[in-house]
């Protein structure tokens, strides 16, 4: 069976609706929570019929969301690591935020803070003050919901260990890892350990966890080899600490679907629409389950002829097994190729 999910982006939102993501957005929970309830009773009268929602980019879920919930630190994940080594936070009103690049160019590793220490900063204590306030509040039916969550699953939400070095490092990390790797493993291993602390300091909220999206954005982009030697460690580790992990790789991952499956624990691959399905079900088998994102540049064509050829391929390759297609809504796709995604994998399952 193959499902569709999909999220709205906030570049499509501010085209739109004309909402503003500004700083108040992230740091005012009461700001946070009439935006983002603005956002969604909007997409259900525009979309009605497809499941659609806002959220960071296929991290919530509209199953597990309720609209009582108000993201406190809702910011994405290495972004919050960033700004505690001293990033800035770079909000933009018509699109998502960002920190300050490379904010550990040029530092010894060797000097970073024990990860114990992060929770002593002052932004770890903003949002354990707002997570307070509005759980205190006898008036209020809202629920927060703590950094690193996106709703009320109990599934954390972090980067991969790669992806936050290349945005703290910058795209030096690809070269260091063949040139220093021992430091290399260093700093993969102390974000690793970072993410532990945070998650399990925030999950109380939640209840616990039960799953972690690791975006590995970045592992597409490197070889079987290094992805063994710096990604299954650290992600290993964290699926030791915190529980199974869905792993996602933004980009063509076929040549890091063997070294994908040392990981520990690792209970679904979220990959891109270039990565062979057919290879997935030969190692993983037909009920391991896959969210694949088709390609955007289908989604932003004159015609549907592209992407309905991509879901065609992916149907036949996907041999019967569990699949969910995911997409993230942005302001130039073209929404008739959407609408005819829809059309065709109905037809296809009617």
């Amino acid at each position: 069976m193959i499902n569709l999910s999909g999220t709205v982006s906030k570049g499509w939102l501010a085209k739109t609706l004309g909402v503003k993501f500004d700083r108040e957005y992230y740091f005012s929970p009461n700001k946070r929570y009439e935006i983002d309830c603005q956002c969604n009773e909007y997409i259900l009268r525009q979309f009605p019929d497809m499941q659609l929602f806002y959220s960071e980019s296929n991290l919530g879920r509209l199953n597990y969301y309720s609209k009582d919930q108000v993201l406190i630190g809702g910011i994405q994940p290495n972004m919050i690591l960033g700004m505690l080594l001293g990033a800035e936070f770079i909000p933009n009103d018509d699109k998502d935020a960002d920190i300050s690049s490379e904010c550990l160019a040029g530092k010894n590793i060797s000097n970073l803070p024990s990860p114990e220490k992060l929770l002593n900063h002052k932004l770890i204590h903003i949002f354990d003050e707002q997570i307070e306030n509005v759980k205190s509040n006898e008036n209020s039916r809202l629920c927060p919901i703590p950094p690193f969550f996106w709703d009320i699953s109990g599934q954390a939400a972090i980067h991969g260990v790669l992806t936050s070095a290349q945005k703290f490092i910058g795209e030096s990390i690809f070269i260091y890892m063949m040139t220093h790797p021992q430091q290399c493993e260093e700093l993969t291993s102390w974000i690793a350990d970072a993410y532990i602390i945070l998650c399990k300091h925030f999950s109380k909220w939640v209840g616990g966890i039960n799953s972690v999206h690791v975006g590995e954005c970045s592992s597409c982009m490197i070889s079987p080899e290094l992805f063994e030697r710096f990604v299954v460690p650290a992600t290993s580790r964290i699926a030791q600490a915190l529980g199974p992990i869905k792993l996602h790789s933004c980009g063509q991952s076929t040549h890091i679907l063997r070294a994908c499956s040392n990981i520990t624990n690792l209970c679904s691959l979220d990959i891109g629409g270039e990565t062979s399905i057919a290879k997935i079900r030969e190692i993983f088998g037909s009920k391991f389950h896959v969210s694949i994102a088709p390609i955007v540049r289908d989604f932003s064509s004159d015609t549907p002829l592209a992407i309905l050829a991509w879901a065609k391929k992916v149907i036949k390759e996907n041999d019967n097994g569990e699949l969910t297609i995911v997409y993230h809504l942005e302001p130039d796709y073209n929404i008739d190729n959407v609408y005819a995604l829809y059309e065709f994998v109905g037809k296809y399952y009617a």
